[in-house]
C-alpha cells in the first residue's frame, strides 16, 4: 500500500509494509482515514537524523491520540535513510500518532542496537520525494517552550492520501 503526504513543502510518497509491521500500518491508516494528519506539522527536524511529524497542529498545539500501539520492531526492518518509523516516549509500547522519516542511517535505533532494548519501529519508505525530505531536513529550526529543533516556518501536511498498491 502506498500514502502520499501532501506537504506544504512537496508530496512524499510511501510505501507501507503491512507484513513486517501489520497493527503499525493498520493504526497509520486509521489515523490518516480519520484526518488526523490534516494540518499536523513537522514539528522536529533534526539535520542528519530524521524529520518528525504527525502529533501537533500549528502553534505546538498537540493533537489527541487513540490508545497506544505495540512495538513491533523486532520485525526485521532496519531505520535506513528514507524509512518511515512511529516515535514513541522511553516506554516500548507507547506509539500512536507521531511518526519520523530517516535522514540517514540510523541503526542505533533498531532493536539489536538501541540502547533501551526497545528500538522503534519501521514500517515503510519513502519511495518519492526524497528531495523533498532532504528540503525538510535543511529548514532552520528554534526551541519553542519544551521544544527543541522546530522548523522557524511551519511545514505542514495538508493531508494523507491513501492509494492501492503499486
Amino acid at each position: 500500500m502506498q500514502v502520499i503526504l501532501k506537504t506544504s513543502a512537496g508530496d512524499i510518497t510511501l510505501e507501507l509494509d503491512a507484513e513486517a509491521a501489520p497493527k503499525t500500518v493498520s493504526n497509520f491508516v486509521q489515523y490518516a482515514q480519520e484526518g488526523h494528519y490534516a494540518g499536523t506539522i513537522f514539528h522536529r527536524v533534526i539535520k542528519s537524523f530524521m524529520i518528525q511529524g504527525g502529533g501537533f497542529a500549528h502553534g505546538m498545539v498537540q493533537k489527541k491520540n487513540r490508545e497506544p500501539i505495540t512495538n513491533e520492531s523486532s520485525n526485521g526492518l532496519c531505520n535506513l535513510k528514507y524509512t518511515v518509523a512511529m516515535a514513541r516516549t522511553n516506554a516500548a509500547d507507547s506509539a500512536t500518532a507521531q511518526f519520523f522519516i530517516n535522514t540517514k542511517d540510523n541503526f542505533g535505533l533498531d532493536k539489536k542496537i538501541c540502547k533501551d532494548g526497545f528500538g522503534y519501529c519501521v514500517f515503510g519508505r519513502v519511495v518519492s520525494g526524497m528531495n523533498v525530505v532532504d528540503s525538510i531536513e535543511k529548514v532552520a529550526t528554534q526551541k519553542i517552550g519544551g521544544h527543541s529543533d522546530v522548523p522557524i516556518e511551519d511545514i505542514e501536511i495538508n493531508s494523507v492520501e491513501i492509494c492501492e498498491a503499486a
